[in-house]
């Protein structure tokens, strides 16, 4: 997009988070702005409470067509489809449509570490924030996940590096974003929704790496075929991981071999960059396999930003697993209640069970977003003692694995868990994982997430 200047026209397409603090940041640049949601003031009061003594209009309850076509450029926020027939009619009419994080990065100038992937983004963005400060530098987390990117461009006080999480609907209107290092975790379906076929979905993922240099890194799993096969021939310099052990590594990489891989229960890294080392992972609080691959990204991502290999280890061993991503709840009547309600899709909910050896009693469903449920089927038959499905997608969850586990359609949330809990005996894991988008029953995954830990702890 065009360099943003004094006195340019800007459209802010929804007033939520990233709404807010891009409408804040545009008006101090001397934009004039003008915010459009199809949401009324009482419902967007908290939002429109942040924008105190900022400069700006607002379209709301409805959107004005004309106002789409009077614009310099027209900002969207992650949660607004681009195919909405406004924003359809202002890209016929050649007007830039770009993302908040896009026009945040205009006015940074920090290195910028960007994390992507279907699953794992936000612990992995925490771990390698987390594992700069432990190193004696600073870091700004958002971007995602928390905080937007255009508040870190507002504040006065600059960090070291910006770790910014992005997902496949910010990026979806990408065009300049560059980031020093670009992690690419995995790709699996999701979003089929949004996007409309797998197809769309890994083109807006790989937009990551569009503007980067050979001066730029790209960190990204060696086990993931389409990710392996997307990256080919990438101008940046690739590091690799994976948790198969060196012996698995493909042989036509094993000679040139940069990154870091899992095994004797050590993350191993092995670069010409740096020194060969091992950290020991005895006492890590993070569990199951998914999360060893979160953990090797960091650690080749913090060793990018210059972190010493004690402050990594720290890491390693102290930080502790994030609300809503294999959470544990709490131990009744030697039960086991993990809480992963951010497990929004079936490759998530799969590298869930695989967490596990006890016999797991699942609760999952919830809103559809257009995904096959078929490939659950062998985990469920390994892991799953008891299926317990819930929600908008129950029915054809069932179809798909329902024969595989006992299973159960409930009605409410409410009776999932108590049916769960009294399907469990001694040593059971009850685990919320839905493989499915939390919307038809709450406002988002937290809710669903905090929803299930308090119906747990009043048992």
């Amino acid at each position: 997009m065009l360099p943003i200047k004094k006195k340019m026209r800007a459209l802010v397409v929804g007033l939520g988070r990233s709404g807010a603090s891009v409408t804040k940041l545009l008006s101090k640049k001397g934009v004039k702005v003008t915010v459009t949601d199809e949401k009324n003031k009482t419902d967007l009061k908290e939002f429109l409470d942040q924008l105190e003594g900022v400069e700006y209009e607002s379209e709301l309850g409805k959107h004005v067509l004309k106002t789409f076509t009077e614009q310099d450029f027209i900002v969207v926020s992650p949660g607004v489809p681009l195919d909405i027939k406004p924003l359809q009619h202002a890209a016929k009419c050649n007007i830039p449509i770009v993302s908040e994080i896009e026009v945040a990065a205009q006015f940074i100038e920090e290195p910028i570490i960007a994390v992507t992937g279907t699953n794992g983004k936000t612990t992995t963005s925490h771990l390698i924030a987390e594992m700069i400060r432990a190193g004696g530098k600073t870091a700004f987390l958002g971007g995602n996940v928390g905080t937007p990117l255009s508040d870190y461009a507002l504040q006065k006080d600059k960090c070291d590096y910006v770790v910014c999480e992005v997902s496949s609907f910010q990026l979806e209107s990408c065009y300049d974003f560059k980031p020093y290092v670009a992690v690419f975790l995995n790709i699996a379906p999701d979003h089929l929704d949004r996007h409309g076929s797998f197809e769309n979905y890994v083109a807006a993922k790989l937009r990551l790496k569009n503007n980067m240099t050979e001066e730029d890194y790209i960190i990204t799993n060696i086990r993931d075929s389409k990710l392996m096969s997307s990256l080919s021939g990438a101008v940046p310099k690739l590091l690799h991981f994976t948790t198969d052990g060196h012996s698995k590594i493909p042989a036509h990489y094993q000679e040139k071999f940069q990154g870091g891989y899992y095994e004797n229960a050590g993350l191993h890294l092995k670069s010409a960059r740096w020194k060969d080392h091992v950290f020991p992972l005895q006492g890590t609080l993070l569990r199951g396999l998914h999360n060893r691959e979160n953990q090797l990204a960091a650690m080749l991502a913090a060793k990018l930003a210059g972190i010493s290999n004690e402050s990594i280890q720290k890491v390693l061993i102290q930080f502790k697993p994030l609300p809503h991503r294999m959470e544990f709840v709490a131990k009744k009547n030697q039960v086991f209640f993990y809480n992963d309600s951010k497990g929004t899709n079936v490759a998530s909910l799969m590298r869930s069970l695989e967490s596990f050896r006890e016999p797991v009693i699942l609760i999952a469903g919830g809103k559809d977003k257009g995904e096959d449920y078929a490939p659950l089927a062998d985990m469920v038959q390994k892991h799953v003692k008891n299926l317990i499905l819930v929600g908008e997608a129950k029915e054809k969850m069932n179809r798909a694995i329902g024969d595989f586990s006992e299973t159960f359609l409930v009605g409410t949330f409410e009776e999932a868990v108590y049916v769960a809990y009294q399907k469990s005996r001694s040593g059971d894991v009850v685990l919320l994982s839905p493989g499915c988008a939390s919307h038809d029953m709450f406002r988002n995954f937290e809710e669903r997430g905090d929803h299930f830990k308090k119906i747990v702890l009043n048992f």
